[in-house]
């Protein structure tokens, strides 16, 4: 049995694109807590994280929206994380990607206290690479992993306590990089898979692959699961859809294999827009992923209907 720490995170300041705040609420409805708990977990919602106030200098790229609100949900939870973790697994219901700013910087605090290094596997059609420097949207849910493995340009954010190399990360599920993101991760040594790498080979060997190397590490794993890691035709609710994304198997293959990893010790549920979903079909199929993840097999699935 697993204690589950549920997290709510409404953050929508990551992006313009308003929706996101009611995502945590979106996923207790779906009956994640109940999930878990009917595959013998003990699951406990904590509530909803308040960002801190916080106030900032203005960015020097004038395009950047939401600075202040991004740097007081990154503080809180990242305070939420370190407090969260030494008690179960913590897992934060989103909420946009901005989110992670704060949860993956978390939880490379508590792995540094543990004296383990922490490995992020970024299942995402995008590469959220950009800086507040570099983004020519100004949404700076394009940016945790940039944050969390220390680039420059984040002088308004809480120091890290802990950096995450850029060699600990994995990307999976990449369509959608844009070229200052390219040259940047070009540069370093994260594990990249697009579609293309996934159609050719099957999501099996690069997965199994990276896994390999946190077991081999002693490592901690943090998975950042965003609802555009999948393709829009299952996943409609999600405001950066890009079409050719993973497929319901896909995802239940890499959840599957996560759990049989025993390895995974924090998880976010990012980018659930219920404004742009469909009888709540995405919601369930994101608490479908994570009750795969935390150990439901293909036997213990049900049948659902969305009619």
């Amino acid at each position: 049995m697993t204690r589950i720490l549920l997290i709510g995170a409404p953050m929508d300041a990551g992006k313009r694109r308003r929706g996101c705040l009611m995502g945590p609420d979106a996923y207790r409805t779906a009956g994640l807590g109940d999930a878990l708990t009917r595959l013998g977990h003990e699951a406990v919602d904590l509530g909803n994280v308040v960002p801190d106030d916080a106030a900032v200098a203005p960015c020097p790229n004038p395009a950047v929206h939401s600075l202040a609100e991004c740097v007081g949900w990154t503080s809180a939870l990242r305070r939420a994380a370190e407090s969260a973790a030494p008690d179960g697994v913590p897992v934060f219901m989103g909420g946009d990607h901005a989110l992670s700013l704060g949860s993956v910087s978390g939880m490379a605090a508590v792995a540094a206290r543990e004296d383990k290094p922490l490995f992020v596997l970024w299942l995402d059609a995008h590469s959220d690479f950009h800086t507040p420097i570099t983004t020519e949207t100004g949404n700076l849910h394009g940016t945790p992993v940039a944050y969390v493995t220390g680039r420059d340009g984040f002088e308004a954010f809480p120091k890290l306590a802990a950096r995450v190399p850029i060699e600990n990360v994995g990307m999976i599920g990449l369509r959608s990089v844009d070229p200052p993101e390219r040259e940047a991760l070009e540069a370093g040594n994260a594990m990249l898979v697009d579609m293309r790498q996934i159609d050719e080979e099957g999501i099996r060997a690069p997965l199994a692959a990276f896994l390999d190397r946190v077991a081999a590490a002693r490592g901690l794993l943090h998975v950042s699961l965003d609802v555009d890691f999948l393709d829009p035709s299952v996943a409609p609710a999600v405001g950066t859809t890009v079409p050719g994304g993973a497929t319901v198997r896909e995802g239940h293959l890499a959840m599957e294999m996560l759990s049989d990893s025993g390895l995974v010790r924090s998880l976010d549920l990012v980018e659930l827009n219920p404004f742009l979903d469909e009888k709540g079909r995405t919601a369930s199929l994101m608490v479908e992923l994570t009750a795969s993840l935390f150990g439901r097999r293909v036997f213990d699935r049900p049948t659902r209907s969305y009619a």
